[in-house]
């Protein structure tokens, strides 16, 4: 049975204008989900911004029920099998649905990502090495789509034995939904013998919006990414440029110049990727890493303790508007010119978020919209 808490923070993360972000300078402003749904009126009201549709208690019950008849479960982000390394990265998912052994995810994680359309030999490649990384006890992280993700997990599925398989699908939409069609029973196999994970509500049909999503937990799980085989500003790419932003490390199969699938991993080289050729390779760079990987997962006190901290009055919030404009900016940026400290500026811009009147952008910017 979940806590009246955790329906909140599924009503929470549900209610429109709430995102990842948001939830969590939410959750650290005012301790819980509970207290946070309470003052959503007044936040919005304050800013004169649009009225905010909350999601009621029915629906999070009526969710939580789908869940469970799909055989999943909730994984909040401070559960602790919640993955160490996701929860590091700035815009991890508050709530995850799982079907599968979740301890699966306390292992050291490569993700193995590449083509729809990939070559036969790319697709044999990429099954042999995950069989080999899931046989030296690493988690083998992929995305359940066509081609190299498919070979990925197929891969490590047949190494298991009588324990859970070593690998996890991270799907774009939500946990009750299998797509492609043709990986049904693949993505049952995996909810059965490995993991399953999605960031979706139940119900939800993978939009291609719901892909670079999907993309950053792949990335986010995983101590390194490894890129197979891709075509030029592929989601595979996408998948790889979310892992270097997070510090983690990428490499890459090099393949003939003259086939446009190894034309990406070829690009991913000469930009400073690693260049692999198996499972050794691949191990040798990220073993001095897993040994001492920091646990950045926190008990719910230490994740979601309110910060005090003066509200921002009337002053200060004008000044900050005055500095919005449609173009985008950095908060930093903000802060500098402002002269607010850091916590006034982002509780600032989280009431006009909350209000409708800014949107975020890639790399910690904001614009009127």
């Amino acid at each position: 049975m979940l806590s009246a808490e955790h329906l909140a923070r599924i009503r929470l993360l549900r209610s429109e204008r709430i995102g990842p972000i948001s939830f969590a300078q939410l959750m650290r402003r005012f301790g819980s989900a509970l207290a946070a749904i309470e003052a959503l009126p007044d936040l919005v009201q304050r800013t004169g911004g649009r009225a905010l549709r909350i999601a009621t208690l029915a629906q999070a019950e009526q969710e939580a029920r789908r869940v469970e008849a799909a055989g999943a479960r909730y994984l909040f982000a401070d559960d602790a099998d919640y993955p160490e390394l996701l929860a590091h990265i700035d815009n991890a998912p508050p709530i995850l649905t799982v079907r599968g052994d979740t301890r699966l995810m306390q292992r050291p994680s490569i993700a193995t990502v590449g083509a729809r359309n990939a070559s036969a030999s790319a697709c044999r490649f990429a099954r042999q090495i995950a069989g080999e990384l899931a046989e030296a006890g690493f988690l083998v992280v992929s995305g359940l789509a066509r081609g190299i993700d498919t070979s990925a997990h197929e891969g490590a599925l047949r190494i298991a034995g009588t324990g859970a398989a070593s690998t996890a699908g991270v799907i774009a939409s939500g946990i009750d939904i299998s797509y492609p069609p043709e990986n049904r029973n693949l993505q049952a196999e995996m909810g059965e013998r490995a993991l399953v994970i999605a960031e979706q509500p139940p119900g939800t049909e993978p939009l291609a919006r719901h892909f670079p999503y999907r993309n950053r937990i792949i990335a986010g799980m995983a101590t390194g990414t490894l890129v197979v085989e891709a075509a030029p500003k592929s989601g595979s790419l996408i998948t790889a440029r979310l892992a270097a932003e997070a510090g983690r490390d990428v490499m890459a199969i090099p393949g003939s110049p003259l086939d446009s699938r190894s034309r990406g991993c070829n690009e991913l080289i000469r930009g400073g990727a690693t260049l692999v050729q198996g499972a050794d390779d691949i191990m040798e760079l990220v073993s001095p890493m897993t040994g001492a990987r920091p646990r950045h997962v926190a008990t719910p006190i230490q994740n979601y303790a309110a910060q005090p901290q003066p509200e921002p009055d009337d002053a200060a919030r004008r000044t900050l508007v005055d500095l919005l404009g449609r173009s985008p900016i950095g908060i930093d940026e903000l802060v500098r010119q402002s002269g607010l400290d850091s916590g006034a500026v982002q509780m600032i811009l989280l009431d006009l978020e909350l209000g409708g009147l800014i949107e975020r952008h890639a790399a910690g910017r904001v614009s009127l919209v």
